[in-house]
């Protein structure tokens, strides 16, 4: 049974419904603006891949183990410029460390905390990648708390085929795709994500590091090139949030 508060802005398919449904109603999410974004970023992974000598088994498997796509593009880069396992490893790893926060702010709506859905933890941080979290952060709210995990495991694993798909077409028609076109479509995710993080913002405090991440981004990159989106999603987050706590003790 779902809590009253969760009923009442709960979709309409959520009244009475099970985790089957729930799971049914996340894989639904497949013919979505979304996810036709990941498809189309993904074809330009597949061509990436091809022009670097992956084969289509080797990006395929990419998907499955490292689900988020600047992650496989980092992992591909180090490939093609010949670079140590230790180098490649740093690498991707200083590309996943941005996932994290996304991790902590969603996992209070998957109710995580709860023991019987510990074990499943690994397994729902896997999923977590920028399109999931956008829409995560969007849709997860109004469904009841015990159906939240099943429609996001059905999202996720439909999102997953779709950069299946996507892959396995870019790779398949690289010949035909110009590098120059592969590099647009690679860039459509950031963009989807900088649009709908315009969106989603609730507070002061998260338009200020919004605004300090487009300030403080450029600078770092000239600074410190590789590690500018980290130090300007660390030091822009830091700043708006003592930016917040001061003036709400000065109220």
């Amino acid at each position: 049974m779902t809590g009253g508060p969760d009923n009442l802005s709960a979709p309409a398919w959520a009244r009475g419904a099970g985790w089957g449904q729930a799971f049914f109603q996340g894989v639904k999410r497949l013919p979505s603006t979304p996810v036709l974004v990941v498809i189309c970023t993904f074809i330009g992974f597949g061509a990436l891949a091809r022009e670097t000598g992956l084969t289509l088994g080797q990006a395929a498997f990419l998907n499955f183990i490292m689900f988020a796509l600047p992650n496989q593009v980092v992992l591909v880069d180090q490939i093609a410029h010949g670079a140590t396992l230790a180098t490649a490893f740093f690498a991707v790893l200083l590309a996943g460390v941005r996932l994290l926060p996304l991790t902590v702010s969603l996992m209070p709506l998957l109710n995580a905390e709860r023991a019987s859905l510990k074990w499943r933890l690994p397994l729902m941080a896997h999923f977590i990648a920028i399109t999931v979290w956008v829409e995560s952060m969007r849709r997860l709210p109004q469904i009841p708390s015990n159906l939240r995990v099943p429609y996001f495991f059905g999202f996720g694993l439909a999102l997953m085929a779709a950069t299946l798909l996507g892959t396995v077409l870019g790779y398949s028609l690289s010949a035909n795709v110009p590098t120059s076109l592969a590099a647009v479509l690679l860039f459509l995710t950031p963009i989807y994500f900088f649009l709908s993080l315009i969106i989603v913002v609730q507070t002061h405090m998260d338009k200020a590091a919004i605004i300090l991440g487009l300030i403080l981004g450029p600078i770092f990159f000239f600074l410190m090139p590789g590690f500018d989106l980290l130090l300007a999603g660390l030091v822009g987050g830091t700043l708006a949030y003592g930016g917040a706590r001061w003036a709400g003790k000065r109220d």
